[in-house]
C-alpha cells in the first residue's frame, strides 16, 4: 500500500477547504492511501477551525497553524517537512489544481519517476501584461542561468521521498522553490493540464508579488546581474576615457571652448543612472547575505494537530525548522 500525502498550502481558504475535503474523499486510487496536510498560513479567517474539525473527525486529515504569515514558500516547506510516506502532491486549497490528475500522477510515480510535475497549457485567465510578463521572465531565466527552469511548471507535483528528503535540506531564507525543484535534478515528468477558475474567493498574489518572486529567482540561482553591473561599469570607464581624448585633442587643436550644458547633464545622468543601477542590483545581493547570515527559522509552528508548540534552539544543519516540544 502506497502513502501519498497532499500538502496543502492555506491563506484565508474557510470557502474552499470543505469543496477541497469532499473533492479529495471522492479519488479511488487502487493499493493507495491518500491523506492530506494542511498548512494555515497565518489565515485571519476561520480556515484554522475548519482545519481543527477536520483533523478530530478524520485520522488522514493532519493540519500545521503557523504563528503568523510567512508565505507560500514557507508553508510549501513546512509541509515537505512534517509530510510522512512515500511521496507528495503540492496542491493548491483554491481547487485550482484539477484533483482528478492525481491518478495520472500517481501512476507515472509508479512506473519510475520521483518529480511528477504539472504543465499548463493554458494561460487564457491571465492578463495581456501578466502573460507577456511571465514569457518575458521564462526568456531572460535561461540567459542568465545555469540550470533551466521548467517553462509553465509551476508547484503541482508529486515529489518522491528522495526529492522530499533533498529539498529539506536545502534551507536558505530567500526561497525560489521552482528553482530549487530543478536544482536538485531526479526523475522528471511533466504532464499537461488546465488552471480552472478558483472554486470562491479571490488570489493573493499581486502583480508587485509576482514581480518580487521573479527577481527573487533570477538573483538566487544566477550571479549574472553582478556581471552585467560590471560590464556595464567598464563599457562607461571605457567611453569617458575616449571622450576625455576627444576633448583633450579638441582643446589642443581649437582652444577651449566653453563646455555646452545639454552634454554635461546628459553625462551626468547617464553615469549617475548607471551608478544607481549597479549600486542596486550588488544591494540585492547584499540583502540575501544579510538574510541568510542571521540565520532565522524559515517559519513558526504555533499549533500541530491541536497541540501548542513551544521551540528550543537547534543547529544550523537539521532535518527540520526547528526542534520543537509539545506543552505539557
Amino acid at each position: 500500500m502506497d502513502n501519498v500525502t497532499l500538502i496543502v498550502p492555506c491563506y484565508n481558504e474557510q470557502e474552499n477547504i470543505p469543496e477541497f475535503y469532499r473533492q479529495v474523499k471522492g479519488i479511488k486510487i487502487p493499493d493507495c492511501r491518500i491523506s492530506c496536510l494542511f498548512v494555515d498560513d497565518g489565515s485571519h479567517d476561520n480556515t484554522k477551525s475548519l482545519l481543527q474539525e477536520l483533523s478530530s473527525q478524520d485520522e488522514s486529515i493532519s493540519y500545521i497553524s503557523f504563528s503568523r504569515n510567512f508565505g507560500k514558500e514557507a508553508a510549501m516547506l513546512a509541509g515537505l517537512d512534517y509530510a510522512e510516506g512515500d511521496a507528495v502532491v503540492i496542491m493548491d486549497a483554491d481547487l485550482q489544481h484539477p484533483m482528478d490528475k492525481l491518478p495520472e500522477m500517481v501512476e507515472y510515480w509508479r512506473q519510475g519517476y520521483d518529480d511528477v510535475c504539472g504543465r499548463r497549457v493554458d494561460r487564457a485567465d491571465e492578463s495581456w501584461v501578466k502573460r507577456n510578463f511571465t514569457n518575458l521572465f521564462y526568456y531572460f531565466y535561461q540567459k542568465v542561468s545555469r540550470y533551466p527552469l521548467q517553462r509553465n511548471v509551476g508547484d503541482f507535483r508529486l515529489l518522491d521521498k528522495r526529492c522530499v528528503a533533498a529539498i529539506r535540506l536545502m534551507r536558505e531564507t530567500n526561497r525560489y522553490t521552482k528553482g530549487i525543484y530543478t536544482w536538485i535534478g531526479y526523475n522528471k515528468k511533466e504532464f499537461p493540464y488546465e488552471v480552472l477558475p478558483r472554486f470562491a474567493g479571490t488570489s493573493t498574489w499581486s502583480f508587485m508579488a509576482l514581480l518580487k518572486l521573479a527577481l527573487e529567482g533570477i538573483t538566487s540561482f544566477s550571479t549574472v546581474p553582478l556581471k552585467i553591473a560590471s560590464v556595464l561599469g567598464l563599457g562607461v570607464s571605457v567611453l569617458a576615457l575616449c571622450y576625455m581624448i576627444y576633448i583633450f585633442i579638441t582643446v589642443l587643436l581649437y582652444g577651449d571652448p566653453v563646455a555646452g550644458y545639454p552634454t554635461i547633464m546628459v553625462t551626468l545622468l547617464l553615469l549617475g543612472g548607471i551608478q544607481l543601477l549597479s549600486l542596486g542590483i550588488i544591494g540585492e545581493y547584499l540583502g540575501k547575505i544579510f538574510g541568510e547570515s542571521k540565520d532565522r527559522p524559515l517559519y513558526l509552528v504555533d499549533e500541530y494537530n491541536g497541540e501548542k508548540f513551544i521551540y528550543r534552539p537547534v543547529s544550523v544543519c537539521r532535518e527540520r525548522a526547528g526542534t520543537a516540544v509539545r506543552k505539557e
